[in-house]
């Protein structure tokens, strides 16, 4: 192991840096990468020969040095190891590979309705074997699986709260269970989760803020990014607010208790559209038209200031994003009533605003913590000598053997 301080250390962090630049900038000769760490050219060079020979980089062009020869150009090869990105939900399961650059290919799904005998490792196999089809890349090559799923982890237990939207899935020991099945590293997390990472990605907020996504759909959710650092909680139940119970003063509530859940998921959105008689205010209807009714937002908007509202007390967040299909299709009037109904029963006058994630945003952020983990694999891969255990025949055959 190398020491801090010894030559050996200083290889591997140099190594460290040159690979960054390349994945961050694009290809960079030579002289391009001495120039953008402050390397010596001959550092560099040295360098950039060690990736070759360890098949890391490869040539990429060239770039005009004036009157000179052109100097090669090198860039991290695309091909050295893929992701596959995964959403579990009620409607079924979408998938999509991405490389070391981030590039995202095309999305398989694959309906609910048309999926039999399901359990975790099957579907899980099944949308990676079709992700991968889709995207022409070898199942071999595949190094990680992120799912995001609508349920919490508990990260001590490797266990999943309900499994309620996915027949067929044994909550117990999730992560684990993939990962024998598959033969490669899993992740594990929940959606909105996965939402907010997307999220930071296009918010425009200082670095330092905290961003509250809440995701409207079949219930609510919440996750919480402080500082571009995803908060899950002891047991992976951070952002659980549908289960808050809720309080009186901005809705009337029937003598029954009730939680936040109750009076925003879908089965309360199908009765706020009986109650105005608009059809197009149900719930099945707002995700085919991508659209909600104003007097089911006018009706929806002090119910969802419920949920907000703790969210306000307890971390104050710079910003407040909707997601979700609720949240999408009310728009920036959902919001803007939300935030009214705040405004006016409470201290509080957040920045609420719609999601700028306009494709999957459970994919897009499994897609960027997949990146995030290959990036981190090519680095230990780059500063170790002995490497490690190649598992790409074995989540080969395991995942054909699965479907």
């Amino acid at each position: 192991m190398a020491v801090r301080g010894t030559p050996s250390w200083l290889g591997g962090q140099n190594t460290v840096t040159a690979l960054h630049l390349m994945l961050e900038r694009g290809p960079l000769s030579r002289n391009g990468i001495s120039e953008a760490s402050g390397l010596s050219k001959q550092t560099a060079a040295q360098i950039v020969a060690r990736l070759v020979d360890r098949g890391l980089i490869e040539p990429a062009g060239e770039e005009s040095l004036g009157r000179g020869p052109s100097a090669s150009r090198y860039a991290v090869r695309s091909d050295l190891a893929y992701g596959v990105a995964i959403n579990v939900d009620q409607h079924g399961v979408r998938s999509s590979v991405v490389d070391i650059h981030g590039r995202p290919a095309p999305i398989s799904e694959t309906p609910a309705a048309g999926m039999r005998d399901r359990n975790a490792a099957k579907d899980v196999a099944a949308a990676v074997i079709e992700a991968c089809r889709l995207a022409d890349v070898s199942l071999a090559c595949v190094r990680r699986v992120c799912i995001g799923v609508p349920s919490s982890v508990d990260p001590r237990t490797d266990a999943l709260s309900s499994v309620e939207a996915m027949p067929g899935w044994n909550g117990t020991s999730i992560r684990r269970q993939i990962e024998q099945a598959l033969g490669c590293e899993v992740t594990v997390d929940n959606d909105v989760n996965l939402a907010a990472i997307a999220e930071r990605g296009v918010a425009v907020v200082e670095p330092s803020a905290t961003i509250a996504l809440i995701w409207l759909g079949y219930g609510i959710g919440l996750a919480l990014d402080v500082a571009g650092t995803v908060l899950h909680g002891a047991s992976g139940g951070a952002g659980e607010i549908g289960h808050l119970p809720a309080s009186g003063g901005l809705v009337p509530l029937d003598a029954e208790p009730v939680d936040v859940e109750a009076l925003v998921g879908a089965a309360a959105i199908d009765q706020i559209a009986r109650s105005i008689g608009d059809p197009a205010a149900e719930f099945e209807q707002i995700l085919a038209t991508g659209t909600a009714p104003a007097r089911l937002l006018e009706q929806l908007a002090p119910r969802i200031a419920l949920g907000v509202i703790p969210v306000l007390g307890v971390m104050d967040p710079d910003l407040v994003v909707f997601g979700g299909p609720i949240g999408r299709a009310g728009g920036s009037r959902l919001a803007e009533l939300t935030r009214e109904a705040i405004r006016n029963h409470t201290r509080w006058d957040p920045s609420i605003i719609v999601s700028r994630v306009d494709a999957d945003a459970v994919l897009v952020g499994a897609r960027a913590t997949l990146v995030d983990r290959l990036r981190d694999d090519l680095m230990v891969r780059a500063t170790t000598e002995t490497s490690s255990e190649d598992r790409s025949r074995v989540l080969a055959s395991n995942l054909l053997a699965i479907n």
